[in-house]
This record gives structure tokens, sequence and C-alpha cells, in this order.
């Protein structure tokens, strides 16, 4: 199911006297938040004015967040941006949960948890019996954000309570 907002990171802490943030970057990767004019913050609507890469985290210059004090105060908030604002293209590990999952026509259960690897994801999919599938399109046949559904292909040694 498509989410209104997506989590993109928390504010750690605050940089310099005017007013700037730093974001712990939850996405793929930090150069992704530099794409992006507006967030919302506790439920309230920020236009980002500057947004760069500071190593591993984001430095951010909100607007009317203009002084070291104010910036202070959200520290341990969580950046949110607008799904719309995202390409459709891209889906996220949180609008997959929940997710029914089919596998030659018949459903075998929900996906409870994505799990992140190396080299890929894994979906956990639990109904009568639990599945561990990996996100590749080897196996990932096709997913529908609006009818919530992902048909997959099984192979032995998916299924974890298998012997």
């Amino acid at each position: 199911m498509r989410l209104q907002f997506v989590e993109a990171g928390e504010i750690v802490t605050t940089h310099g006297v005017r007013g700037e943030v730093k974001v712990l970057c939850w996405l793929d990767d930090p150069e992704m938040l530099c794409d992006f004019e507006r967030c919302t913050i506790d439920g309230k609507h920020y236009v980002m004015e500057q947004v760069r890469v500071q190593k591993t985290c984001n430095l951010v210059k909100l607007q009317g967040v203009d002084t070291m004090e104010a910036a202070q105060t959200m520290r341990g908030k969580i950046v949110k941006l607008y799904r719309e604002d995202i390409d459709e293209e891209v889906i996220f590990a949180a609008e997959l949960i929940g997710m029914q999952v089919y596998a030659d026509g018949i459903c075998i259960g929900k996906i409870k948890e994505v799990l992140d690897y190396p080299g890929n994801s894994v979906y956990v999919v639990r109904g009568e019996h639990e599945y561990m599938i990996p996100a590749v399109k080897q196996f990932i046949l096709s997913t529908d954000m609006d009818k919530n559904e992902m048909q997959v292909k099984l192979i032995e040694g998916m299924r974890s309570d298998e012997n």
C-alpha cells in the first residue's frame, strides 16, 4: 500500500548558528535527499532551502528555522518526504508490509518483514507456512501497488519450515 509520507531520516543534532540541522539519512544514499525541496516534521510542512551531504548524513536548512536554538528543538524528530514527490517506480520496504503474496495463483500469505542483506533484500512471507523470498527478478514476477498484491515464483528451500 502506498504511504502518504516516507521516513527519510532523523535529526540528530544542529550545525552552525544559522539553524541548520544534521539528518541521519535512512535512504539508500544521502545524495537522494538532495533531490527534494519539501518535507514534513511532526506534521508541519517545511521547505528545505538547502540540502547537502556531509559524510553519511545531510545538512539541511529548513525555512523558518533560523537559529541554533530553534534547530535544537528539532533534535530526535523524524524527517518525512511526501510520497507524491517520489517516482512511482520506487517502492519502499515499508509499503510492502502487509502485501498479499501469490504463487501459481494461490495466496501464500502476507509480507511481514523485509530483511536487508548485502546482496539483496529478502521478503518474509507468513501464511499457513513461512517463506523467505529473495527480492530479485527471478522470483518476484510482479508487484501491483494498487491491488496490494505480489506474484512470486517459489522454489525448493524458500519455505522456512520445510525439513
